[in-house]
């Protein structure tokens, strides 16, 4: 890596908890000056705008959240342990794996509506989570450990939607215990279709 190479790396992974918790929209440069310690000649330096910027922190952001979930994963032989990871990883909202909470709740409610580029970065990691749970699931029915009736599509739309909610629902009431509910009735469903 260059210095300068460094030097924007070190913009975007100071920027992105910011960015993370604030917004996009409410995100100024001059937050970003002072988390860097940086002059705004510096800044723009390596990023010709704010917009430039945050397309790179929310691709930092996304990218951090889905190598926690890979992380959590990797260790994992079973399909099912694999799902059990995968929920186990995001059981406390209220200490989200990625400073200031889920980059997919919160540029994506941002962005739905308001910045094209941003939305197509979250929908393409919302896409690509589920189609990695259901194909854990179709992996786990080839290796005859999950039932054939397990349709792999429809609960990894389920699994992902419940865990966004409950981890809305946790930051919002500053608690846990409802993640725990719906972390529970996942792995139940999970373990029936399971053959073992």
């Amino acid at each position: 890596m260059t210095k300068s190479e460094r030097t924007r790396q070190f913009i975007i992974e100071t920027s992105a908890p910011i960015f993370n918790t604030k917004g996009i929209a409410a995100t100024a440069y001059s937050d970003v000056m002072q988390a860097t310690k940086m002059a705004k000649g510096g800044l723009y330096g390596h990023f010709e705008n704010k917009d430039q910027l945050s397309a790179a922190v929310v691709d930092y952001n996304l990218t951090k959240l889905v190598e926690k979930v890979q992380q959590a994963i990797g260790t994992a032989v079973t399909a099912k342990d694999k799902l059990f990871a995968w929920l186990d990883a995001f059981k406390s909202p209220t200490q989200f794996p990625v400073e200031g909470g889920c980059p997919l709740l919160n540029f994506g409610t941002e962005a739905d509506d308001t910045n094209q580029l941003i939305r197509e970065k979250v929908k393409t990691v919302i896409e690509m989570a589920q189609k990695t749970i259901a194909a854990i699931i179709q992996q786990g029915i080839k290796t005859g450990e999950f039932k054939e009736t397990f349709n792999g599509k429809e609960f990894s739309i389920k699994m992902f939607a419940l865990i966004e909610g409950g981890t809305l629902i946790g930051r919002v009431l500053n608690t846990n215990s409802q993640m725990t509910i719906i972390t529970n009735l996942l792995k139940k469903e999970i373990a029936s279709h399971s053959r073992q």
